[in-house]
């Protein structure tokens, strides 16, 4: 480990500024077997025979003033032996216990308090941890616990046990052990392909796809934190779930992925079960449709197999180096779904509104809150000369957003919330042209329009017993609105009283 710089402040005693060191490293690398510092005029070595107990043996190095030397030297006398003294170049060394002698580590411990007593001790230390825990972390069961939890993330920290993601609530590990930076670094050594494990050890962040056979697969991101690795993998079953395993209405989800042509995006929040969503109409596409799928992915997550489709996946920064150029080259791979795994700069969104205007079908995510403010979301990418341009492509191309909120369930887990905005009637096309996110929101609840908002869907799930009241109020974008379903005295806006507030 990295040399830490510590202000212990003015200590009476090696044992106390060793305690203090203790935590310090814990929190950062781990728990230590042995603690080295050095500071003005002392330092030591502590060491101990596991994890949990004191500390115990100690080699103290001091460079006593004159005044000190006869108070010292008594100190130690006064030991009986329990401690050994020596020279080194003009440094007072003391082992304690002495070679060769046992002794409790509560009497080495008062033994190392008496001797210091007689000396100074610096309130600033330079430290270094060694003798971590360096046991095998078994990627296998890690994963495995991650089935047993139900859990959606694993978080892995030095100095704590395995963090598991459940119901989005994060639960420390009770059986399995608090770990190392050692061991995390030698785990992510040990999953990541040698480019990755290069661009960890270069940028000091990377993110890859592990397979566990049998098990499934995790998008594995291993990142640098105050100089010491840490780990987080989000857990994909092997098995791509289908719209029914999702909770999400299977009717709407067939429609929307038979579409020939135009722009789909899935919407929501980190977290929320965006790449899952898009995986599973990947796979009912590919099931169901004879077409050719390219999706491009950073990394890849859910594999999927050829079916009566033809899948081609691709991994950004491995087999092509940004999503912009995936895009521009799927228009000569002859493809007809192209899946972008984000759309995250206004490189990538003017390729897939090109792709998605050229006859393609384009399926990709980004992040928002609620459907009605993704125009003005994908349009703050863009310099202002070129706004009303996107607004324009957006009205021709865009066929669906899609918005996914992960909701609480009555008896544990989480189930999905779903807003669907469809451009599907005039005033959502003319407030897309005008940007305006109050239009949308109004167009989408006109009956015309086979939109719905998230008040309708968690008023849905609330009738059906799925969720508690609370959970459906706490997760509406208006809880106002919300209420006056659940009271049957809410009326749909009309168009025209939109206009008349501008």
């Amino acid at each position: 480990m990295a040399v830490m710089v510590v202000g212990t402040g003015r200590q009476d005693s090696i044992r106390k500024v060793v305690a203090i060191l203790d935590q310090q490293i814990r929190a950062v690398h781990g728990a230590p077997r042995r603690i080295g510092a050095r500071g003005d005029g002392a330092d030591f070595v502590a060491e101990r025979s596991d994890f949990k107990s004191d500390f115990d043996r100690f080699k103290i190095k001091f460079f006593l003033r004159p005044d000190q030397t006869a108070a010292f030297d008594e100190a130690v006398a006064a030991l009986d032996g329990l401690c050994a003294q020596s020279e080194e170049e003009g440094w007072r060394v003391i082992e304690c216990p002495a070679p060769g002698r046992e002794s409790a580590a509560e009497a080495v411990g008062d033994a190392v308090d008496r001797i210091c007593a007689a000396a100074s001790l610096p309130e600033v230390w330079r430290v270094f941890g060694d003798r971590f825990r360096v046991e095998h972390i078994s990627a296998e069961r890690i994963f495995q616990a991650m089935v047993q939890y139900k859990a959606s993330d694993v978080h892995l920290s030095p100095g704590f046990p395995p963090v598991f993601r459940v119901d989005n609530k994060a639960r420390p590990s009770d059986v399995l052990p608090k770990l190392s930076s050692i061991q995390i670094r030698t785990l992510i050594h040990e999953l990541a392909g040698e480019r990755e494990w290069q661009e960890f050890e270069e940028s000091r962040q990377t993110s890859f796809s592990f397979h566990q056979v049998g098990i499934g697969y995790s998008r594995v991101s291993a990142f640098i934190k105050s100089g010491v690795p840490h780990c987080t993998m989000r857990f994909l079953p092997e098995e791509i779930p289908s719209f029914d395993d999702l909770h999400i209405p299977p009717t709407t989800m067939q429609g929307l992925s038979s579409l020939a042509r135009g722009l789909l995006l899935i919407t929501g929040m980190t977290g929320s079960g965006k790449t899952t969503t898009a995986a599973a109409m990947v796979d009912w596409i590919n099931a169901n449709r004879m077409l050719h799928i390219l999706t491009i992915e950073n990394p890849v997550e859910y594999v999927h197999r050829n079916k009566k489709s033809i899948v081609s996946q691709r991994n950004l920064g491995l087999d092509v180096d940004s999503f912009h150029d995936a895009v521009t080259g799927a228009l000569r791979h002859d493809p007809d779904v192209i899946v972008i795994g984000e759309m995250r700069d206004p490189d990538t969104i003017r390729a897939a509104i090109n792709a998605a205007a050229t006859g393609h079908l384009v399926i990709s995510t980004l992040h928002s809150n609620s459907a009605s403010e993704v125009v003005n979301r994908i349009v703050s990418f863009f310099d202002p000369i070129e706004r009303d341009l996107v607004r324009l492509q957006l009205r021709d191309s865009l066929r669906c957003v899609m918005c996914q909120r992960l909701v609480p369930k009555k008896g544990g887990g989480r189930l999905p919330a779903v807003e669907i905005m469809f451009n599907d009637i005039k005033p959502i096309n003319d407030a897309i042209i005008e940007g305006d996110t109050d239009g949308i929101r109004v167009g989408m609840q006109q009956t015309i329009s086979h939109s719905f908002l998230f008040e309708e869907y968690l008023m849905r799930l609330y009738k059906q017993g799925e969720i508690d009241i609370d959970v459906a109020r706490e997760y509406a974008t208006d809880v106002s609105t919300f209420d006056q379903m659940l009271m049957g005295t809410y009326s749909v806006p009309r168009l025209d009283s939109l206009k008349a507030l501008r």
